[in-house]
């Protein structure tokens, strides 16, 4: 299977579980990699047979700034849920991860894959 990449996306969200984060937007970084094969538009040199990482990345901010999730991982599992189902993606791997989430690490989050590979 083949991988269409999309690395450290940068996106804004209300996400969090205290009352000061339901309050403002915070930026989430997101690395995806999609699994599809790439055959038929490689041959016919077709975005139409591709996955349009252009118009994906726009889907994604769409979506986050539409959402207010309190738990990284929903976000994670929801926004997966829609690649998959929006765009007939095959497999996935999703990080989110949430910078500045803790003092001591310079970001933490989530790795999920879903699908079949």
């Amino acid at each position: 299977m083949d991988r269409v990449l999309i690395e450290s996306l940068a996106v804004d969200t209300v996400i969090g579980v205290y009352d000061w984060e339901r309050q403002i937007q915070q930026r989430l970084l997101l690395d995806l990699e999609l699994g599809t094969d790439i055959r038929a538009a490689a041959r016919d040199d077709d975005l139409t047979l591709a996955l349009d990482y252009a118009a994906i990345s726009e889907r994604i901010a769409g979506f986050a700034a539409d959402s207010h999730y309190q738990l990284v991982e929903t976000f994670a599992e929801r926004l997966a849920e829609t690649l998959r189902d929006e765009y007939a993606i095959a497999w996935l791997r999703l990080t989110v991860r949430k910078p500045g989430a803790v003092a001591a690490a310079s970001t933490v989050g989530v790795r999920i894959e879903r699908g079949e590979r």
